[in-house]
């Protein structure tokens, strides 16, 4: 059946359009001549038609039912020609043939019922797939993707909407072969070689510092350089602890015999000779030790220190250098410190030869430097390794990464794909059920045609035409087959001529629809006759005089009682008219019975060449037109103050009038206050065709208070009169205490 229709930018169909939603069974749409009707029925009958595109109709439960449609075109499609097709239905057939078919149809509809309802699970079943699989993709999304971005975006790339995301991580999940790393490792090796092609890098210089630590660890620092002991100046000079004193002295000694330091003429040849004596040949090599040794470290100090600082100066430099730069700067201040504090003793040695010093080691610092440049060297190494094999590399930290991104969200997708899993099993349980049902379907359905096939035939139709046109009248005109095209009818007068350009437009609607009707039992196709299908009916009474009228909708009163009741194959009805009379006659259903929980009611309106729909659900909107006054009363904060005063007086008319035992002045005169005497005669002023004259502007105007005025009196004259039984009931009120 079809659930819904929604019609837009079509013909009177505006932006919005009109939408008839919960269509069932049988649907009536009371609709004046322009208020868009056919273009309805049209957009049914070819809803592919490019002038519908922006339209749209929706199937119960997506199950697609052949649509058959009356209205102006079918006319001329079937009665515009010399030739009809002719109908194929089940014609003689044994009791048991018949009994068959109709078994087989209904084994047929209850696995088209048990189709559908598995179908739907079906589709309910996907839908939860496609909501958890909507949940997963945004949970690995900003669970993983949102976290890890930056550091492993470079990893991501190619993969950067959601979607893809996760149909990446459920690929890895099958195939990765990755080594589970720290991410510490991995944001460090990502650094290398994800954030752009790494070059090589060359090696830092390694620094040999045995040569300063062994001067460093020389003896001769700390050795007491002073003369010969055995000279006899010797016992008073390091008596006074002159040694130093006394050598340098020695260098200010002139050739003649004057004393650098008392200016006396002192110094003999046997003075001087001591003194050489005393400084002996040991005491000047000694001398020449420490002066060759603090010449040697000193440059060697310098040395070093400046390859370290030009190392530090081009690190600093060096954006993707692999230096502990911050501690190397720490052990290079240190560094520095000491070898300045080692000069300044060996300074110090150098003019007092006979004091001894002890240097500062530098091999702790050497020690830590060199082992920083080695490290970096590893890493350096490492990183040439890596830029020789990049690419292989760069693949093996990508498979790394998502084994981490795994390794850490494998609870998420580990329940998520035994959460699916488990679904689709079911699914794919529930759809080779489904397969088979419908292969059931397909072998019954044949079955159906080839019963039905042994037993068609167009002539049940004709004969059926025929009868129905004989019984209401239509006597010099009747339908038979060809006699030049098989399965196909011709319209004949009674003396054997073609009636077809002769026949009037009420008896053309009458045959044509007689002939809708056989159509809907049957087909044109004989293999089609049982397939269900929906009736379309677009004002079937146009040009018909009443009694035809009549004819028309007891035939459609027994199609609606079949369908209501789910016999034969018509399984839905909509009806459009234009005509209240038609509508409240084939809309009837008994006297007792109001409402139906299979029908439905619409009124659809044309207002500034823009087509609207209101819906009634299934109370009948078309009333006689006593009930619709009382309906408008009932609705009256809708309705102006003269429309409401116009509605009360003819109620009180009709009425009154029918009861035949209260007079004008009668009812007028039931009241006592003078107001409402005068309401009450405005009320019924038209009804004696202006006898009276119009009554104050006050009892007339549109101001709510007044209009209630009107309505108070209007109520008192059936309480008055005695009638306020007939009042309740027509409002839906109670009846007063």
């Amino acid at each position: 059946m079809i659930s819904s229709l929604h019609l837009k930018n079509t013909a009177t169909y505006d932006g919005a359009g009109v939408e008839l939603k919960e269509l069932k069974k049988v649907n009536f749409i009371y609709g004046a001549n322009g208020s868009g009707k056919t273009t309805l029925t049209k957009y049914i009958y070819e809803p592919t038609a490019t002038t519908y595109s922006d339209c749209s109709i929706n199937w119960y439960q997506n199950q697609v039912i052949p649509s058959l449609v009356y209205n102006k075109d079918f006319r001329e499609r079937n009665f515009g020609k010399e030739t009809i097709d002719g109908v194929f239905t089940l014609g003689e057939a044994t009791k048991e043939v018949l009994e068959k078919i109709e078994k087989l149809k209904e084994k047929r509809k209850a696995i088209q019922e048990d189709g559908a309802t598995k179908k739907k699970t079906l589709e309910n079943m996907a839908l939860q797939q496609l909501d958890r699989d909507n949940d997963f993709r945004e949970e690995v999304w900003s669970g993983i993707y949102k976290k890890y971005e930056g550091d492993f975006k470079e990893a991501f790339r190619g993969y950067l909407s959601k979607e893809v995301y996760k149909s990446k991580l459920l690929e890895e999940q099958k195939n990765n072969k990755g080594k589970l790393l720290s991410l510490e490792k991995l944001q460090s090796y990502a650094q290398t070689i994800l954030d752009q092609r790494p070059v090589t890098i060359s090696k830092i210089q390694e620094i040999n510092f045995e040569a300063i630590s062994q001067l460093e660890t020389n003896n001769h620092w700390n050795k007491k350089i002073i003369g010969k002991a055995d000279v006899d100046i010797a016992a008073l000079i390091q008596f006074l602890n002159i040694n130093d004193w006394v050598n340098q002295g020695r260098n200010y000694i002139q050739e003649d015999e004057t004393c650098p330091f008392c200016q006396q003429s002192t110094i003999s040849e046997s003075f001087k000779q001591k003194l050489n004596d005393y400084f002996d040949k040991s005491f000047v090599d000694d001398v020449n030790t420490i002066t060759k040794n603090s010449e040697q470290y000193s440059q060697l100090a310098e040395n070093l220190f400046n390859i370290l600082a030009a190392i530090e100066s081009t690190e600093k430099q060096n954006s993707n250098t692999k230096l502990n730069l911050e501690l190397f700067s720490a052990y290079l201040k240190t560094l520095s410190s000491i070898l300045q504090s080692n000069r300044e003793l060996i300074t110090t040695k150098l003019k007092e030869p006979s004091k001894p010093i002890n240097l500062k080691e530098t091999s702790d610092q050497f020690g830590q430097i060199s082992t920083l440049i080695t490290d970096a060297n590893i890493v350096i190494e490492k990183h040439n390794v890596i830029v020789a094999n990049y690419d292989k590399a760069k693949n093996e930290l990508i498979q790394n990464i998502w084994k981490f991104i795994l390794n850490e969200s494998s609870v998420l997708i580990s329940n998520y794909i035994k959460r699916r899993e488990n679904l689709q099993n079911g699914i794919d349980k529930l759809t080779l059920r489904v397969e088979k049902l419908r292969n059931d379907y397909k072998a019954i359905n044949k079955e159906v045609i080839t019963e039905g096939k042994n037993v068609t035939s167009v002539q049940p139709s004709v004969d059926q035409i025929n009868a129905t046109l004989q019984s209401y009248g239509f006597h010099n005109f009747l339908i038979v087959p060809s006699t030049t095209d098989t399965n196909k009818y011709q319209i004949q007068r009674e003396d054997g001529e073609m009636a077809e350009a002769t026949l009037s437009e009420g008896e053309i609607t009458f045959i044509t629809f007689l002939y809708f009707l056989q159509l809907a039992k049957g087909s044109t196709d004989e293999t089609s006759i049982s397939d269900d299908r929906i009736l379309i009916i677009d004002d079937p009474i146009s040009s018909l005089d009443s009694s035809i009228l009549f004819v028309i909708s007891s035939l459609i009163k027994e199609l609606i009682k079949n369908i209501k009741e789910e016999k034969g194959n018509i399984k839905q009805l909509i009806l459009l008219t234009h005509n209240v009379y038609f509508h409240k006659e084939v809309s009837f259903i008994n006297g007792r019975t109001k409402e139906c929980n299979k029908t439905k009611y619409w009124i659809l309106r044309r207002y500034n060449k823009t087509s609207t729909v209101q819906c009634f659900d299934m109370e009948n909107p078309i009333q006689n037109s006593y009930e619709l006054l009382w309906k408008e009363l009932k609705n009256r904060a809708n309705s102006s103050g003269l429309t409401i005063q116009n509605t009360m007086r003819r109620i009180i008319e009709n009425y009154f009038k029918i009861l035949g035992r209260f007079g004008d002045d009668d009812l007028i005169n039931k009241f006592e206050v003078t107001e409402e005497r005068e309401i009450c005669r405005s009320l019924l002023y038209w009804i004696n065709d202006g006898s009276h004259t119009i009554p104050d502007d006050l009892y007339i105007e549109r101001q709510d208070d007044v209009i209630e005025k009107y309505f108070d009196v209007f109520k008192k004259v059936f309480i008055h009169t005695k009638h306020i039984e007939h009042y309740n009931m027509m409002m839906g009120e109670e009846q007063l205490k």
